[in-house]
């Protein structure tokens, strides 16, 4: 039963990889035509990444593989639904600030002490948003904290 658990996840892992790499081909084209780097590259690698791990979960599943417990499955569902409020808040709050609010509440549930949890958030925030703004020339919103 735990090999064919693997299976079905893997599965719908990539299915999830195919739907996303599709979402990410309908990206529209920069103004200025085609570019090496796009928008579209970063979901583009994801996927295929995503499509790789799946494709190796179903050839090759654990041979003792068991559900998690209880406990497990609400730590699962917490962080589901901490990444579709991150995605609900990416443009109101801004990059830095819904990121802050993702990535130290997830490292919070995993063990961390919530200042230096938050700090972390906070930290990865700026330096992703630093290096794909000004390093990749891939503009992110700051909503917030924006400065009209």
């Amino acid at each position: 039963m735990s090999k064919f658990n693997d299976r079905v996840f893997g599965l719908v892992m990539l299915v999830i990889a195919v739907a996303y790499y599709y979402g990410a081909t309908q990206f529209p084209v920069p103004f200025g035509g085609s570019e090496a780097v796009g928008p579209e590259t970063f979901p583009k690698l994801l996927a295929v990444i995503l499509a790789i791990c799946s494709l190796y979960m179903i050839v090759k599943p654990d041979p003792d593989n068991h559900w998690p417990m209880a406990r497990t499955f609400l730590e699962l569902g917490i962080a589901v639904v901490v990444l579709i409020a991150y995605a609900l808040l990416l443009e109101p709050l801004g990059f830095i600030l819904s990121t802050m609010l993702a990535v130290g509440t997830l490292c919070w549930r995993m063990g961390a002490r919530p200042v230096k949890a938050y700090l972390t958030g906070l930290i990865s925030g700026v330096v992703v948003f630093v290096l794909f703004t000004y390093g990749l020339e891939l503009p992110l919103p700051l909503g917030l904290l924006e400065i009209h």
